[in-house]
């Protein structure tokens, strides 16, 4: 039988949550006085939209074979992304067997170099590589997982992220990641208050589940330092997170370093590619990696990035990206949990990450997804006939 190709790639864009998360009404958790850089300028500091932080939107990749299967993903991107997929991606993509993944990746790689390697070109080329893991399981009648090997365990625990861990824990989740709310610009009045949060967490969740800080790129060393012993030491925090600027490896070693015995350093959500990744290995700059399946280069990269990470002895727990991170932590036995980004307005309901874009989209139950719920061909999951696709560039 004639394996089909690929006949046409469409790109889209679409605004309001979804993939890009942070496109949020307001009153939203994600966006209530986080810790970011730019939180050094009092004007940026109360709400991450306010710095736009929601100005791209939704990418959706859809890639049509010779026989009409649809395959099709979602990450961030909008319209730049639609750009570089009509005007630029395209053409190593049509007319290629749909099997050639690797070839596909290695060519728009390698094509974009010059104006890419990280940022919203890598985004885009994941989207892209996404929607083609898409297809291929669609062509052959089977999920993701099973073309990744198949899973390693009969279910999936998770991790809950968002302002409510007492909620995590009420709904079985095996620990909670609460967001920082102050950064080194807000002094020591900051740092009391960043610890008072954690502490009341911690006096209701009891003295077992496991809490986390994610900084999101916003401190400096020093404060890292300080804000990681405190925390540790007065309320047992299990791992710090994404304390620095992605780019600064030497900064993450000495943080490595200097943090307590038994705390972890985690980092690598805006870091992308097996390069940047190995950077992050050599210097020994964390203890686990999360890198996003849909901005570190896709499946097809986070395959070479896992395998690395194997070998340095090193976890591999993605960002939240749903059902484009959970068909792969499935299979990786460095991979032993995944995350649940709580998308509720105050991260007291479970929903669906990728509400309203994706339909048939699979939430843990009791902390926990069964391998079997994954097991509908490709992604498992259809794009929601009811939001209004844009199309800004043809080829």
């Amino acid at each position: 039988m004639a394996i089909p190709t690929i006949k046409h790639v469409r790109a889209f864009t679409l605004r309001g949550a979804g993939a890009d998360y942070h496109d949020q009404g307001a009153d939203h958790w994600i966006d209530d006085h986080i810790a970011t850089p730019m939180a050094r300028y009092p004007e940026y500091r109360r709400s991450r939209q306010s710095f736009g932080l929601n100005v791209l939107g939704t990418l959706v990749v859809e890639i049509e074979a010779s026989d009409g299967t649809v395959g099709f993903a979602v990450t961030t991107g909008g319209d730049l992304g639609c750009f570089i997929v009509e005007k630029h991606l395209a053409r190593f993509l049509e007319g290629q067997k749909a099997t050639d993944i690797e070839k596909m990746w290695d060519q728009m790689f390698h094509a974009t170099l010059f104006y890419g390697r990280k940022g919203i070109v890598i985004n885009t080329i994941s989207g892209v590589d996404l929607a083609l893991w898409d297809l291929l399981g669609k062509l052959r009648g089977e999920p993701v997982h099973a073309l990744l090997g198949g899973p390693v365990r009969d279910e999936l625990s998770f991790y809950m992220t968002g302002a409510r861990p007492d909620f995590a824990k009420s709904q079985g989740f095996i620990g909670g990641k609460l967001p920082l709310h102050h950064g080194p610009a807000e002094r020591e009045d900051g740092l009391r208050r960043n610890l008072e949060m954690l502490g009341d967490m911690r006096s209701k969740v009891g003295p077992d589940f496991w809490l986390m800080l994610d900084c999101w790129m916003s401190l400096d060393g020093d404060y890292a330092t300080r804000l990681a012993k405190a925390a540790h030491e007065e309320f047992g925090l299990k791992w710090i997170e994404e304390a620095l600027p992605p780019d600064d490896y030497w900064g993450y070693a000495e943080l490595r370093r200097k943090v307590p015995r038994g705390l972890l350093v985690s980092t690598g959500e805006h870091e992308a590619t097996r390069w940047g990744f190995r950077l992050l290995l050599e210097m020994g700059c964390c203890d686990i990696l999360q890198p996003d399946v849909g901005w570190c280069g896709g499946i097809t990269e986070l395959i070479k990035i896992s395998a690395l990470a194997d070998a340095h002895g090193k976890l591999v727990v993605p960002h939240g990206s749903s059902v484009y991170s959970y068909h792969f932590v499935i299979t990786r036995h460095n991979s032993p949990f995944a995350e649940f980004l709580n998308m509720s307005p105050g991260a007291d309901q479970i929903v669906p990450m990728f509400h309203p874009q994706l339909l048939d989209e699979p939430v843990p139950v009791n902390g926990r997804m069964k391998a079997s719920v994954l097991d509908k061909p490709g992604f498992g999951v259809r794009l929601n006939p009811e939001c209004q696709l844009q199309r800004p560039y043809t080829h």
